[in-house]
């Protein structure tokens, strides 16, 4: 579905932000991209869409690069920014104006999603909070239904109660023909709900696997005492120590994906090491 191969993007000459990255995303699964502020992650995200342009590599969706904007490209991608800007249209109107750009539209999906985020389609979008206002442009990216589906941080603006509803409706829309992914810098937004980790660190990606693969070759839990056994990152609260550890034994755990992050962002050569070779890259 999604392919970068040996990207390489800068903002000027002195700092190089990717050198040679490549990666594969596939359709029937929702990726998280995590990474700290600065690292990168929207400008990856741009350069996907076809907003940014590589010094060299390329960006491809279903084989057609994507920095050429062709109408193949254009109606199998959409892309939610962090930051919305919104006509002095109602939702109706906007669909009326822009639906048809993408073949796979559903007008019944569109009002369902809208009435489940609690948005009112007679009520222009630009005297709509914030929070409405990204509501409304997520409703509207799910009922495209492009088989390239990328969000920059969607739940920025949003309340407790509609972060819920977000994580269901990404849960629900998701099908063997579509790629999700989403960028995020508050990890918990994600948790429970993406399928492969992604991580972002020192201009590459550090991480890249399966949720179903981390939690076979890592243990995440809490512990009283650590010693002696095979920690690959720790760290003290008042509960005791909260560490992930080498999966040595076969057992299941949940992934702590804030742990996971951490210890990822750290630079931590034994997490990175046991994770090799698929999930390291240089």
């Amino acid at each position: 579905m999604i392919q970068i191969n040996n990207l390489n993007f800068s903002y000027d000459r002195k700092r190089s932000l990717f050198k040679d990255l490549s990666l594969n995303l596939s359709a029937g699964h929702i990726y998280g991209l995590l990474g700290k502020n600065g690292a990168g992650k929207s400008t990856l995200l741009k350069n996907i869409a076809g907003l940014a342009f590589p010094a060299s590599g390329k960006c491809m969706i279903n084989g057609v690069e994507s920095a050429k904007r062709s109408v193949s490209v254009l109606q199998e991608l959409y892309f939610i920014a962090e930051e919305v800007h919104v006509p002095v249209l109602t939702p109706a109107q906007f669909l009326k104006r822009t639906a048809g750009f993408y073949p796979k539209f559903s007008t019944i999906d569109f009002y369902g999603y809208l009435k489940t985020l609690d948005i009112d389609d007679a009520l222009p979008m630009s005297k709509m909070s914030y929070g409405q206002q990204k509501k409304t442009v997520i409703a509207f990216g799910l009922a495209t239904n492009t088989g390239a589906l990328i969000m920059d941080e969607p739940t920025n603006g949003l309340d407790i109660p509609s972060k819920v509803q977000f994580r269901k409706l990404i849960a629900s829309v998701l099908n063997d023909d579509r790629c999700i992914v989403i960028s995020t810098h508050q990890v918990r937004d994600l948790d429970s709900l993406i399928d492969t980790v992604l991580i972002l660190d020192d201009h590459r990606i550090v991480i890249e696997q399966s949720v179903d693969e981390l939690t076979e070759k890592l243990i995440f839990g809490v512990f009283n005492d650590t010693d002696g056994l095979p920690v690959l990152y720790e760290e003290d609260s008042f509960k005791g120590k909260y560490a992930i550890l080498e999966n040595t034994a076969g057992k299941f755990s949940k992934m702590d994906l804030e742990l996971l992050f951490n210890a990822a962002t750290s630079g931590n050569t034994k997490l990175l090491n046991t994770l090799k070779p698929s999930a390291y890259h240089e």
